[in-house]
């Protein structure tokens, strides 16, 4: 077997596994009740509002809830209320297939319109860059890597916002949420993967190591 053959099956393995590993763990989250994804949230924007306080000061990008994930709205909506200096709501929007996300202010009543993936976004308004984002998991481990749904879009978008911040001005915060059962022992990450600051369950907060 040649050198280049032996790199693609590699591949080919890394990928088939973390299809794999995507779909038996969006599997297993879809097995959960609405009362127990409702308790394990209410846990989880507990941690956030106590562990990271200064979310409720600057631009935070959240995701609308989809599939069982981890419904932060009524944390943002707290952090709305409270009307911190600073602060902002963002969701990501998909500008186009293969390039990062872009982001708008989001309240409750802001126009909503479903993108391309059935998820609900603000129809209109200027694009804003965040300082932080809480991102979604479907599987986690313990170096902070994360695994999505496989189109790449937040890594991108992690990439971009890395090396295009502006001097003086930190890198974004890169938070993953999601319940405790995403947890696995590697992700097997791939050479563009980032690794996430910390990691936030129903159970606590895990920071990379």
């Amino acid at each position: 077997m040649s050198v280049e053959t032996s790199l693609e099956n590699t591949a080919e393995a890394r990928l088939a596994y973390r299809r794999s590993l995507r779909r038996r763990q969006i599997e297993r989250r879809l097995s959960l009740s609405k009362e127990e994804c409702a308790h394990f949230s209410a846990r989880l924007c507990r941690h956030l509002r106590e562990n990271f306080a200064q979310l409720a000061t600057m631009r935070v990008a959240f995701c609308w809830p989809m599939h069982n994930e981890a419904d932060l709205r009524p944390l943002i909506e707290e952090w709305k209320r409270a009307g911190s200096e600073g602060f902002d709501a963002l969701l990501p929007v998909v500008i186009a297939e293969n390039t990062p996300l872009a982001f708008r202010s989001w309240s409750p009543g802001t126009p909503m319109t479903v993108d391309r993936y059935g998820i609900p976004t603000p129809s209109n308004g200027d694009f804003v860059t965040p300082d932080a984002l809480l991102l979604p998991v479907n599987a986690f481990d313990a170096a902070g890597y994360r695994l999505g749904y496989g189109g790449g879009y937040f890594d991108r978008t992690l990439a971009q916002l890395n090396s295009s911040h502006q001097p003086n001005h930190e890198r974004p915060l890169a938070i993953g949420v999601g319940f405790e059962l995403a947890r696995v022992d590697s992700i097997r990450p791939e050479a563009h993967d980032l690794p996430l600051d910390a990691v936030v369950t129903e159970t606590g907060v895990y920071f990379s190591q």
